[in-house]
């Protein structure tokens, strides 16, 4: 995708990143990080047997990036992070360059920043695309099961009134889009991963469009009054669980693949190191992911133990 999610916005974070922009590089350190505060700082090579680890600037990729870190530290790596550091186009080049050598990614995400004409059909074919895209001296690791990624999202009262559940398909919507509004960012009306392939692969002509955000609290809200009975919502929201909304399965993938992934430096790419995080993403699934954010977001949990318990509930070292 790059859909909405390109920037990973996430609807834990899509308040807060608008009015923390301009300020974001300048507060990327955190009070468990021992790293520069500056991430782009001049670089400085890792000791052996260190790693510096990345993170976007909302909640989940700060949840994943302590997940890895947990995993590496119990393996002997001295693990330093880089939290928070902004979007995409800071990291990517941070991690290119060495600043920092392991970041929790998208796969296709990534590869539609890399490469935006990129039409990939499969999870491997959008890893295989996207290696072939990274920059040298960057290796894409296992990508797990679990997804972050826009779905077409139905409220309770939709879901009942039309007999929706967790099994149907965006295309089960079909026969009564024409009596429901759809919101989403407004750039959903005009993208392939949005309107347009929406009534292309699915059929779906709906009563009326309202202009929102990706994925965050302004189409939450609406969904939530039922003033739009559908929105464009990430699978890893909150709210979808606590609200008891409906998550439409895509099995055309009009959404895309966007797998957790690991990138990193392959200096630092040791055959434990990848064998430690590869059985990482082994064990993270969907499911997972949204009931682990689930605790960072909406109960306030610190990120470092909820990453620690749950590698300890799956066998994993922590």
């Amino acid at each position: 995708m790059t859909t909405t999610t390109s920037g990973r916005p996430t609807r834990i974070a899509a308040a807060l990143i608008a009015s923390a922009a301009a300020v974001t590089l300048a507060a990327c350190g955190s009070s468990s990080s021992s790293s520069s505060a500056n991430p782009l700082a001049p670089k400085t090579s890792a000791a052996a047997g260190s790693i510096v680890i990345g993170s976007n600037d909302f909640t989940e990729s700060t949840l994943l990036a302590d997940i890895y870190g947990v995993t590496l530290k119990a393996q002997g790596v001295k693990v330093t992070y880089k939290y928070n550091i902004g979007s995409r186009e800071v990291t990517y080049g941070l991690l290119r360059n060495g600043d920092i050598q392991l970041m929790p990614e998208y796969n296709g995400a990534l590869l539609a920043y890399l490469d935006k004409a990129a039409t990939p059909t499969s999870v491997s074919d959008t890893d295989n695309q996207l290696t072939a895209k990274l920059a040298p001296g960057l290796e894409l690791l296992d990508p797990s099961p679990a997804q972050d990624k826009d779905s077409l999202t139905v409220n309770a009262q939709t879901a009942a009134k039309y007999h929706l559940t967790s099994a149907s398909t965006i295309a089960d919507l079909a026969p009564f889009a024409g009596d429901l509004t759809i919101g989403a960012a407004p750039e959903f009306q005009t993208r392939q991963e949005g309107l347009i392939g929406l009534s292309a692969e699915y059929g779906l002509k709906f009563k009326g469009f309202k202009a929102l955000d990706a994925g965050g609290p302004l189409t939450e809200g609406a969904l939530k009054a039922n003033n739009i009975q559908v929105g464009d919502i990430f699978t890893t929201d909150t709210t979808v669980t606590a609200d008891k909304w409906v998550v439409l399965q895509d099995p055309k993938n009009l959404f895309g693949f966007q797998n957790v992934v690991p990138v990193g430096q392959k200096s630092v790419l040791t055959p434990a190191v990848v064998s430690a995080l590869n059985a990482v993403s082994a064990k993270l699934d969907t499911a997972t992911l949204l009931q682990l954010d689930s605790q960072v977001s909406a109960k306030g949990a610190d990120p470092l133990p909820v990453a620690t318990a749950w590698l300890q509930s799956v066998g994993l070292p922590s």
